[in-house]
């Protein structure tokens, strides 16, 4: 594992396109809202598409000096194959003001959403799906690349895939295993081509080093009866499947899923470090196998309650251990490791700020004991959108009041004087 690190530990904060920037009227998720299947929209959001350098200010004075975005498809490319010059050039300012403020700017190219001509041709699940999101990387870097050193090309895709296509809750509404799978196996061969365009852009600017990875959502897993050889080996199970697979997938250059040939991707090892978002654990238990639920099901947790010391408004268990657990089971990729999501949704600020605290203790304790930590982005600099929960999870650091002010949380100031004592730079 490399010693030498390309920058001071990063401490910050994330957010995404469509949970902040407001009016976003263009993609599968704007229409997913105005059809009727959510009770509220996205509407204008926290409106940071017209406020970026307040809140890029904000972040800076918090003594913030890495902040992650993500750019929205469907603004860049309204339509397939024709682009938004003016929506490219604001993304350009985005990124030249987080790095004016003295802050290393991390680019997602997809957070969840989609343009609406990608959806109507079939998505991720179109032949076409692959070459579609290499175009749209492309022109992305031909505007950005000179001013990105950290990209991310796909969040947790399958976090994407479970909701979208197996459980049917988010965009395009699919309960479809094969489907699943399938798109997948578009997603893993999307990233590495965008990984080379991605380097190559580099190449040809002769700008710098570049490190490119994906945001992959990972769960701590724990057999509900540990008693049970069965629970004790689907728990095994769905640790491999949901953690494991993908990166496993894009560092030795292969795949195999069940129904698919085994299948060698475009480019061998594309990962230049390993970005993770983390939040809870799941209890597995399995009594049997169903469509549903083939590698077990995730158990209620009331019969696990001396174990579990606290939960947040979305129900997840706060358990920072399990942080530091999944970062000492990446010391066998033997690459460096963003946290590029970890977070907390709570009314109560005394929460928030011990759940900031217990999580970079783990954090700074997985550091010492081998792992090559790059920095730590909390979810989310701004009470935003929260997908089909609305606005009532409150992950933020930062208030959005209804007229729009921002009010600064204290754990906003607890992230920072953490990550000082923690990671001094």
């Amino acid at each position: 594992m490399s010693s030498a690190k390309p920058f001071p530990f990063l401490c910050g904060a994330a957010t995404s396109s469509h949970q902040v920037e407001g009016g976003n009227n263009a993609n599968d998720w704007w229409d997913w809202e105005v059809s009727g299947r959510l009770p509220f929209p996205s509407g204008e959001a926290c409106r940071q598409f017209v406020r970026y350098a307040e809140d890029m200010e904000l972040a800076a004075k918090l003594g913030h000096n890495a902040h992650r975005i993500s750019v929205e498809w469907s603004r860049i490319e309204p339509e397939e194959n024709r682009w938004n010059e003016e929506a490219l050039r604001h993304y350009q300012n985005v990124v030249r003001e987080i790095r004016r403020r003295g802050m290393e700017p991390v680019v997602t190219l997809h957070h969840f959403t989609n343009p609406m001509w990608f959806s109507r041709k079939g998505g991720w699940l179109s032949s076409d799906a692959v070459r579609d999101f290499e175009r749209f990387t492309r022109k992305t870097v031909e505007f950005l690349g000179r001013d990105v050193r950290l990209w991310i090309t796909i969040n947790e895709p399958m976090v994407y895939i479970y909701k979208g296509f197996f459980e049917g809750a988010w965009p395009p509404g699919i309960q479809s295993a094969h489907s699943s799978l399938t798109v997948l196996r578009n997603m893993l061969v999307a990233h590495t081509r965008a990984w080379w365009v991605i380097h190559r852009g580099r190449e040809e600017t002769q700008t710098g080093p570049v490190w490119v990875s994906l945001a992959k959502h990972l769960i701590q897993f724990d057999p509900c009866r540990r008693h049970l050889k069965r629970d004790r080996i689907m728990t095994g199970l769905r640790d491999w499947f949901f953690n494991d697979m993908v990166l496993e997938s894009l560092t030795n250059g292969y795949f195999f899923l069940p129904g698919f040939a085994a299948e060698f991707l475009p480019f061998r090892d594309t990962l230049d470090y390993i970005g993770i978002n983390y939040y809870f654990r799941d209890f597995i238990r399995f009594d049997r196998m169903t469509e549903k639920d083939p590698l077990g099901e995730i158990c209620d947790k009331t019969h696990h309650q001396s174990d579990i010391t606290g939960t947040t408004q979305m129900g997840w268990e706060v358990r920072p251990e399990g942080l530091y657990e999944r970062l000492l089971a990446l010391r066998r990729y033997q690459k460096p490791v963003l946290i590029t999501e970890n977070g907390i949704a709570t009314l109560d600020e005394s929460q928030r700020e011990r759940y900031i605290m217990d999580h970079l203790s783990y954090v700074a304790q997985a550091a010492r004991e081998g792992v090559d930590v790059w920095g730590y982005l909390y979810w989310s600099l701004l009470d935003n959108f929260e997908w089909d929960k609305g606005y009532a999870p409150r992950f933020g650091l930062v208030a959005v009041e209804p007229d729009g002010t921002r009010r600064i949380k204290s754990s906003a100031h607890v992230l920072t004087e953490s990550c000082r004592k923690l990671f001094p730079r």
